[in-house]
C-alpha cells in the first residue's frame, strides 16, 4: 500500500527507516501525547523492533508517514474483535519538525478513507489527552466529532487527567 498526497505519503515502513524515526520519535514532546508503550527515550533497537512489529501485523494497517523519503512519523488503525469488530482505534505521532504543516490533518484524512473502502468498518475512533490541542484540530479538520469526555481516565507522566473520544462514522 502506498497513498502519495500532497504533503507526504503513507506507505509501509521498511528497513532503512531506523534512523529517521528514531530522529522524529526521540522526543519527550511527542513522548507526551502517545500511551506508555512509546519508549521514552527511543532508540535504534526500538526503531528495529517497531519495523519488524509492522511487517508481521496483519493485516497491514499501520503506516509511515513519509516526508521527502523519510520515515517521519506513524499512523494507522487497530481493528478491534468480538461484537466491535466494525469499529478500529486510530493513533498517530509525527516528529516535532513536521508540526503545524498540515501532514497529520492530511494522512488521517486518507487513512480513514484507506480504512472504510478497504476494510468492513463503519466506525473509526481516537481517544486524545485533554492537554492535546492540537491533536484535538486534527481531528476535527478530518472529519472526526466529539463523542466523550472521559474524566480522569489517563495518566501520563504522572499527571491524571481528562481523555477526548472522536470518532468518524462511515
Amino acid at each position: 500500500m502506498e497513498l502519495i498526497l500532497h504533503k507526504c505519503k503513507l506507505r509501509y515502513f521498511k528497513e532503512g527507516d531506523e534512523e529517521s524515526i528514531v530522529r522524529n520519535a526521540n522526543n519527550k514532546n511527542v513522548w507526551m501525547n502517545l500511551r506508555n508503550f512509546f519508549p521514552c527515550p527511543y532508540t535504534l533497537q526500538d526503531a528495529k523492533n517497531w519495523i519488524k512489529q509492522t511487517q508481521l501485523t496483519e493485516p497491514k494497517t499501520i503506516f509511515a508517514i513519509d516526508v521527502n523519503g523519510k520515515a517521519v512519523g506513524t499512523i494507522g488503525f487497530n481493528i478491534k474483535d468480538d461484537v466491535f469488530s466494525r469499529s478500529a482505534e486510530v493513533g498517530y505521532w509525527l516528529g516535532e519538525e513536521h508540526w503545524g504543516k498540515g501532514i497529520a490533518t492530511e494522512a488521517l484524512i486518507a487513512l480513514t478513507k484507506y480504512a472504510f473502502d478497504n476494510f468492513d468498518l463503519v466506525r473509526l475512533y481516537a481517544g486524545v489527552y485533554e492537554w492535546n490541542k492540537t491533536s484535538i484540530r486534527v481531528l476535527e479538520k478530518a472529519g472526526y466529532s466529539f463523542e466523550a469526555r472521559l474524566r480522569k481516565a489517563v495518566t501520563k507522566n504522572g499527571v491524571t487527567m481528562d481523555e477526548f473520544l472522536f470518532a468518524k462514522i462511515k
